[in-house]
């Protein structure tokens, strides 16, 4: 029985989509449960399997638009191919003709009479990539009895001074995404509808730094996972809200909503760019099991795998640019919350430590928030606050001194 892919509900609100590529081409043979097509919405990417195995005919090409519902594919009953053998010296690549005449060939000894030799040479795709990248002639490349285009042979090339850059004034255009039209529209809406304001200061990283250091391989030994910083930031940052829950507010028409849990927005990098899955009540996690949850949310960006339910919501987002090298920034506002924590590089500074200089790995953090409904006060404090709890890193079991519990202050 022929099986119909259809595009699947893609959260709430969300009725139209985006073909954002096929994983498999017109024909091929589809194995039950394999990944075929990803589908852009405007909250997330989400890739459709096929639901039974057999050959897959294409309905609709890649960049068109769809409706939930839609049919895109069909996946006719077919008995499996015979696997062959594959060939690794040629597999992915792409086969390119070099026509030469009998001139071109050095140390021939063939008379061939002026007729053309047909050289069929095979070039690798990051080799292909550097050509386009350089814009070289590929036939300047080609040696004699060459099968095969490497990327060591095109850095052979252009070490030998013979691959000048040709001037390439091409121009490419390409619709944008759904998912990047509205995180646009997001952006653009947060910085016209909020009275957003930035405020800064600076992490000493050493505590933390050392915390890492002591315990970090045995809790990858333990865990199979590093132990990062987002996780002492976040548990920090749940802390601070605890204390300020001005900040973990957000806005709906003319009301002011505060939550009572600390649904925490990670931004982690994803093949589609930067996306905001979100932690569910980081308030009640421990460091391990916050560093587990963002690791879990981190694998899904990477293999494409966030559903809209790892998107929708959150309180209060952590942003951290510092993994880019970024040294300062202004975070912007994820609507309709109110308030962003932004992480940055950290760099070796000189600090007044008791009297004297020293060098220590400093951290500039930037919180942005809604004037609207935060006061510089409460900002200021939220991130003084913040910064205390990152450089005593034993206050993040608490937020309180073991001392200061002993004594039951």
């Amino acid at each position: 029985m022929t099986i119909e892919i259809k595009v699947p509900p893609l959260g709430e609100s969300v009725s139209n989509a985006e073909i954002a590529s096929w994983l498999v081409a017109d024909g091929d043979y589809v194995n039950k449960n394999q990944e075929v097509v990803e589908i852009d919405s405007d909250k997330a990417t989400l890739a459709v399997s096929a639901e039974e195995a057999g050959v897959i005919r294409i309905k609709v090409i890649a960049g068109s638009k769809v409706n939930i519902g839609d049919i895109i594919a069909l996946v006719e009953p077919a008995d499996a191919p015979v696997t062959k053998k594959e060939r690794t010296d040629t597999k992915d690549l792409k086969p390119i003709e070099k026509v030469k005449s009998e001139g071109d060939h050095k140390n021939s000894s063939q008379d061939t009479g002026g007729a053309t030799i047909v050289q069929k040479v095979n070039v690798s795709p990051l080799a292909s990539s550097m050509i386009a990248d350089h814009g070289l002639d590929i036939n300047a490349i080609i040696t004699d009895k060459m099968m095969r285009i490497t990327k060591t042979d095109v850095e052979h090339y252009l070490n030998s001074g013979s691959g000048e850059k040709k001037i390439n004034r091409n121009e490419v255009r390409k619709e944008m995404s759904a998912l990047r039209k509205k995180l646009s529209e997001r952006l653009v809406r947060a910085k016209n509808e909020s009275a957003m304001l930035t405020t800064f200061n600076e992490v000493d990283m050493t505590g933390i730094l050392e915390a890492r250091q002591q315990f970090g391989k045995s809790f990858q030994d333990k865990y199979g996972i590093k132990l990062g910083f987002m996780s002492f930031f976040t548990r920090a940052v749940c802390i601070a809200l605890e204390e300020m829950p001005e900040l973990n507010a957000s806005i709906e028409g003319d009301e002011i909503v505060y939550h009572d849990y600390k649904d925490i927005g990670i931004a982690v990098s994803s093949p589609k760019g930067l996306v905001v899955p979100v932690l569910r009540n980081a308030e009640v996690l421990d460091l391990r099991q916050i560093e587990t949850g963002i690791a879990d949310l981190a694998e899904k960006a990477r293999n494409k795998k966030l559903s809209i339910e790892d998107m929708n919501g959150g309180t209060f987002t952590i942003s951290n640019g510092g993994v880019f090298g970024s040294l300062l920034s202004t975070p912007i506002i994820n609507p309709p919350q109110v308030a962003i924590l932004g992480m940055h590089k950290i760099q070796e500074r000189p600090a007044g430590i008791e009297g004297r200089i020293e060098l220590r790995p400093m951290m500039y953090i930037a919180l942005s928030y809604d004037h609207r409904i935060i006061d510089g006060r409460e900002a200021v404090t939220f991130l003084v606050r913040c910064k205390e709890l990152l450089e005593n890193p034993s206050l993040l079991a608490s937020g309180k001194h073991p001392v200061q519990i002993s004594l039951g202050l």
